[in-house]
Parts: C-alpha cells; sequence; structure tokens
C-alpha cells in the first residue's frame, strides 16, 4: 500500500518537509496511462503521452501495469491521503511499449528510449522508469541493442531506474535491462510475503545477481510485494513485482533531485549507495540495502 510503503523507506517524513518531487520529470516506458484523478488536476501533471504500440492519440492504458508503477511514484492522492505516491508532485512523462498483454515490443521500447534521447531537455525528464525485464541471453542481439540505448540514456545524465525482474531466486536472474553496469537495478525487499492477486510470482521472486558478467545487481531493494496503487477508471488495484518496487526509488530520485537540483546522475548513484538500511539477506539480493529517504536527504 503505497502509505505503508512511504512509512517504511521515509518518504513521508520527506513530504512533512515540503520534498514532493516539484518540478522533476519521469518518464515512464510502460503499458501507457490512464488519466486517473490521482494524476490531477485534471490530468494536468501528464505532460506527454507518445504511443509507440498501436499509435493512438490520447493518453490510455490498455492493461493497467503502468498505471500503477506511475501511481506508485507520482499518485497526487486527491481521493485521499492514503494513496500518495513518493514524488506526488512530479510530472509525468507516459511512453507507451508495451502491449495489452504488458509484453514487450521490441522495436517500440527501443524507439521510446530513443524519443527519451532526442526530448529529455525539452519535457525536464531527469529520471526515466523501466518497470520491464527478460531473461538475458548472451548471444540475444535484440537485448544488446537494448541495453546500448538503455546505456544512452545514462549518458545522457538521466537517472535510469530499472526493475530487477521477477527470475529469483536462482543467481544470475537479474533480466535485461537491469543488468547493465550504469544504470540502479532495483529489487524487492519483501519478496518473502505471501503474494495477494497474482498466479504469476512465487516466494522469493526477486531477481538475483550477480549478472553474467560478474557485476553485482541489484543496486537497491524497495518494497514491492501487495503494493496498491492506482488503476483503470479511477480504481485501485494490488500487484507485486520488482516492477512496483521501481518507481519508488523513482519517486525517491525526485525528491533527492528536489532537494539537490545540481546532481549529476552519478551523484544521486553515489548518495543512495550509502544510505541504505542493510538488510538480514545475502547482497545478491539486496545490493546495498533498502533505500531510506531520510538518509538520502540528510532529514533531522
Amino acid at each position: 500500500m503505497i502509505k505503508s510503503v512511504s512509512a517504511q523507506i521515509h518518504a513521508d517524513l520527506a513530504h512533512q518537509y515540503g520534498f514532493l518531487g516539484d518540478g522533476i520529470g519521469i518518464a515512464f516506458l510502460d503499458t501507457g496511462l490512464f488519466p486517473h484523478r490521482d494524476f490531477s488536476p485534471a490530468g494536468q501533471r501528464i505532460e506527454a503521452f507518445v504511443d509507440f504500440v498501436h499509435h493512438k492519440n490520447g493518453c490510455y492504458d490498455d492493461n493497467g501495469h503502468g498505471t500503477h508503477i506511475t501511481g506508485i511514484a507520482c499518485s497526487s492522492g486527491k481521493t485521499g491521503s492514503y494513496f500518495i505516491g513518493i514524488a506526488p508532485k512530479a510530472h509525468i512523462v507516459s511512453l507507451k511499449v508495451l502491449n495489452t498483454l504488458g509484453n514487450g515490443v521490441p522495436d517500440a521500447l527501443i524507439r521510446g528510449l530513443q524519443w527519451v534521447h532526442d526530448h529529455h531537455r525539452s519535457y525536464h525528464i531527469r529520471i526515466v522508469n523501466i518497470s520491464i525485464g527478460s531473461p538475458y541471453t548472451p548471444e540475444d542481439q535484440t537485448s544488446r541493442r537494448i541495453l546500448h540505448y538503455v546505456n544512452q540514456l545514462w549518458d545522457d545524465g538521466l537517472i535510469v531506474c530499472i526493475a530487477g525482474g521477477n527470475h529469483g531466486p536462482r543467481p544470475q536472474s537479474i533480466s535485461v535491462p537491469g543488468n547493465s553496469r550504469k544504470i540502479i537495478t532495483v529489487g524487492s525487499s519483501d519478496d518473502s510475503l505471501k503474494i495477494f492477486g497474482s498466479r504469476r510470482l512465487s516466494s522469493h521472486y526477486s531477481g538475483r545477481g550477480p549478472t553474467r558478467s560478474c557485476v553485482m545487481k541489484p543496486d537497491v531493494v524497495a518494497p514491492g510485494t501487495n503494493i496498491y496503487s492506482c488503476s483503470l477508471h479511477n480504481r485501485y488495484a494490488v500487484k507485486s513485482g520488482t516492477s512496483m518496487a521501481t518507481p519508488v526509488v523513482s519517486g525517491t530520485m525526485a525528491l533527492l533531485l528536489e532537494k539537490y537540483p545540481y546532481y549529476t546522475n552519478k551523484d544521486a548513484k553515489k548518495k543512495l549507495k550509502f544510505n541504505c538500511d542493510r538488510l538480514n539477506t545475502p547482497r545478491s539480493h539486496q545490493g546495498w540495502g533498502r533505500i531510506n529517504v531520510q538518509k538520502l536527504l540528510e532529514l533531522p
């Protein structure tokens, strides 16, 4: 639940000090976005929507996954403070790169990544959320192309947060493009909990490192199990996965950039590294640990 997530990582304390992600743009590459009233007023925080799958005009989501993850990061709480996201004043850029089933369309994803590269300055995008992942094999040329464009966004100076995937608990189960050395790879800190509303996930689902290139991943973990957030038709739904943990980190990065607007993506990643809470799990599961907004923003 969004409010309990905020309490776990102390984002609620940041809100009390006035850090809400104001002026920070987050691009979400996902299934699209329903113009939920929690992205209000009247959806005005939605700066842009581009459909790379069906090429339709107008903001929509034919699956619900994209709306859910956007809500975790950016819900305004208009329908009640219980549903306030991590960065409730950040503005939203939604790029539809997944189809109705929530499956990846590689060419659409690559076009979406290239769009962010071309337009991030125009829309004041500083953070990119990619709650997408697929198994990696070294001979997979499509995966290599995707990694190239993901790394390009990091080289542009953007903070890129990517899900570690739900193929755990075996080692080397970090998915593509979360296996990029440069970006911030996010795992789920609470994947041992009983999972509600999903038959697709098993316990201890969060992808484990290291990568096949022997890079220690994930970088950080955040709550990702049984998360309530925005859904289609102004409703709410519960979902679980590293997809849900990733926007918790993206929203946190928006709070960090609001306090320290001069930070580069490398500054932000370094700051994150030394301000997490260590958990009683192997490093291959938690990376640097669970994010702690109070430590990260140096709040009393």
